[in-house]
């Protein structure tokens, strides 16, 4: 496999592995050491490359593994998940406050999330993968992933209906 063609293998998903990372690490500069480091992990296994089902699901399990380790080194207990897909048009001013101050407490719930879940979620709400695929980046069977998923958004439901139920969380 020579240089354009691994560019052109690994064009449709180097972003998700940025995001991922992003999400894992919280550091903009982290995330691209760490997406730098899956791409040149994936460079050096290029000749085994075609043994994969998914190259885009062994990448993603590279920079999981990766970026766990980097956090496991630091002893860093508090993962964030920051969720910037948010919409791009323009509500009213009021419309606009509700969404930014949901969306906060979505994050806070999410980073409140065992890190099993919270990876799950953004595998799956954020990512948009397939619950297969995330069954083996996790390592998982499909069924676990949708318990652990279904358990993740009913924690973030129940947060959520409380929280515009009082007003404060």
């Amino acid at each position: 496999m020579n240089q354009v063609e691994f560019v052109n293998l690994i064009a449709p998903f180097k972003d998700k592995v940025f995001r991922l990372a992003k999400r894992l690490l919280v550091s903009t500069e982290e995330a691209e050491d760490a997406t730098q480091e899956v791409l040149v992990k994936l460079w050096d296994k290029k000749q085994g490359l075609d043994k994969y089902n998914s190259v885009e699901a062994f990448a993603m399990t590279i920079t999981k593994n990766y970026c766990l380790d980097q956090l496991k080194s630091k002893r860093a207990g508090n993962l964030q998940i920051v969720h910037n897909n948010f919409t791009d048009r323009q509500p009213l001013m009021q419309q606009q406050l509700e969404d930014s101050d949901s969306l906060t407490w979505v994050e806070k719930i999410i980073n409140e999330l065992p890190e099993q879940q919270r990876m799950i979620v953004q595998f799956r709400d954020i990512e948009q993968y397939e619950f297969e695929e995330i069954a083996k980046m996790m390592d998982m069977n499909e069924t676990a992933v949708r318990v652990a998923l279904s358990r993740a958004r009913k924690t973030i439901r129940e947060f959520m209906t409380k929280t515009h139920s009082y007003g404060i969380g």
